[in-house]
């Protein structure tokens, strides 16, 4: 199945979707030996829509777990084959609720073709909107948030009883509650297919940024015990996965609880995690400025396993703006904190998030944010223009930026962006980078293709024979060709790992 994905970091005029391809799941129970043939009922299946950032591809992941692990469910690329529809919606967008009954509405013409069809809204259009999706759309048999996915097979079975009972007059069931971080607890082991993996290691957020949803659609911080987020990492190292991608809204700000009561924070996990065997690259997002401290600069002289890449969002170029947005820095701390990194780790490739015309912002505001963005010359950034929050208090900031100023100051912006983006690039012709090795190029099918540190993708010809001993492995690959902004091509040089 393929599981759509908008990321509201990607640039506006860059392209919005990219394709996930989700895990199969299935859990299905033959007969033992003493019992009669029996035919097996058909294999129910799911399709599933997810809107958002890596947190969501996360949480989707664990819906079909979940359901494969109590249902033996099986995902489809199919919507007209599926027997669940599943929409794991963002809030993070102006208007994100009407785009989510607007694609419910075009779900609903399914249902009304096959009244068997069970429909479930989840993530944090879900926790905003509570009952009030059912209410605009009553054929919507589930509702639950971020923090329930784990309930998902005990809300199908309550909407299928629901209809049994009342066929003509169901109500569907709604869990949107706030259980703590209880739904680790309840996952079945993770799977997985490839070399890398995200793994979630809080939820929720406490900083309370002005333009920001995520309190009030995921709840305050919360993050797991440490010995849980080793337990789920050492379980995809056995299954082949080379790097680990952590997780969280805040994820620098982890303060996980130890087996005997002490508390680990983000710099020290960083240093268990590179001690799992077979886990050879880390990377993390998303981080906060304010949680970026001394110690998680340090790991980077000590851990090899830590990408040359940080993505550190800042938002604003403008002390001004950085305040309204009660972001609780300053630039000055942000150049620092870089300069700290580029002084352990000069290969470090820097990426960042950008609000472009957030209210009040006015042009010497904007100045200073193209200023920071040359100065710092960042390899890439997720910059779009500001947009409004339901419940937020940005939401109420007076605004007299026209849209089209708006526009026109984010083209200029991430024109040097791309500018920056295409130099880095080049700059990788002639040099020798680590990569990943994934798979076989999909339209070069001599070619292997793989991950650099700095999110390039590489692709480099290979001997056939050897395909087995390169896949999964980290390998040494000189550049030889720029193919696009973020792809590069190059030969082997050795593996590494």
């Amino acid at each position: 199945m393929s599981v759509t994905v908008f990321n509201p970091r990607i640039d506006d005029d860059a392209a919005a979707e990219t394709t996930v391809t989700a895990r199969a799941v299935t859990a299905l129970k033959e007969p033992g030996p003493a019992q009669a043939p029996v035919e097996k009922a058909a294999t129910k299946k799911v399709f599933i829509t997810t809107q958002g950032c890596q947190m969501n591809v996360y949480d989707s992941d664990k819906m079909l777990d979940v359901l494969g692990d109590s249902h033996g469910m099986e995902v489809t690329h199919d919507i007209d084959e599926a027997d669940v529809l599943l929409m794991n919606t963002c809030s993070i967008r102006e208007k994100a609720q009407e785009k989510v009954f607007s694609e419910l509405g075009r779900w609903r013409k399914l249902k009304e073709k096959r009244p068997d069809l069970v429909i479930g809204v989840g993530g944090c259009v879900a926790s905003q909107e509570g009952d009030n999706i059912q209410k605009r759309a009553p054929y919507v048999d589930m509702v639950f948030g971020p923090q329930t996915l784990h309930r998902l097979p005990e809300l199908y079975d309550q909407s299928h009883e629901q209809r049994d009972i009342a066929p003509k007059n169901r109500i569907g069931t709604i869990d949107v509650s706030f259980p703590s971080i209880e739904k680790f607890d309840f996952l079945p082991e993770p799977r997985v297919e490839g070399y890398k993996a995200f793994v979630s290691i809080m939820e929720g957020c406490s900083k309370y940024c002005s333009f920001c949803v995520v309190p009030y659609t995921r709840g305050e911080e919360l993050s797991r015990p440490l010995d849980d987020v080793l337990a789920e990492i050492d379980s995809l190292a056995e299954q082949g996965v080379r790097e680990i991608n952590l997780l969280g809204q805040n994820v620098n700000g982890y303060r996980g609880e130890k087996d005997d009561g002490s508390i680990c924070r983000f710099a020290e996990l960083l240093h268990y995690v590179s001690h799992v065997d077979g886990v050879e690259r880390i990377r993390y997002t998303t981080s906060h400025p304010l949680e970026f401290t001394d110690d998680i600069i340090d790991a980077y002289a000590q851990l090899p396993e830590l990408v040359s890449h940080l993505h550190l969002p800042v938002q604003s170029g403008s002390n001004a703006i950085l305040a309204a947005m009660k972001r609780n820095h300053t630039i000055d701390v942000y150049i620092n904190q870089i300069n700290k990194l580029k002084a352990i780790r000069p290969d470090i490739h820097l990426s960042s998030d950008f609000i472009i015309g957030f209210p009040g912002e006015t042009e010497q505001d904007f100045q200073d944010t193209l200023n920071l963005a040359k100065e710092l010359n960042f390899d890439h950034s997720y910059s779009f223009i500001y947009s409004k929050r339901p419940g937020t208090p940005a939401a109420e900031l007076p605004d007299d930026v026209s849209f089209t100023t708006k526009k026109a100051r984010l083209a200029e912006f991430q024109k040097v962006i791309i500018d920056s983006t295409l130099a880095k690039t080049h700059e990788m012709v002639g040099t020798t980078t680590r990569v990943l090795v994934e798979q076989v190029a999909n339209r070069h099918p001599d070619c292997l293709i793989g991950t650099a540190d700095n999110t390039r993708t590489v692709m480099f010809p290979y001997d056939e024979d050897k395909m087995d001993e390169l896949l999964g492995k980290l390998v040494s690959v000189r550049i030889t060709d720029f193919v696009s902004p973020h792809m590069v091509k190059g030969e082997l040089i050795e593996v590494l790992a």
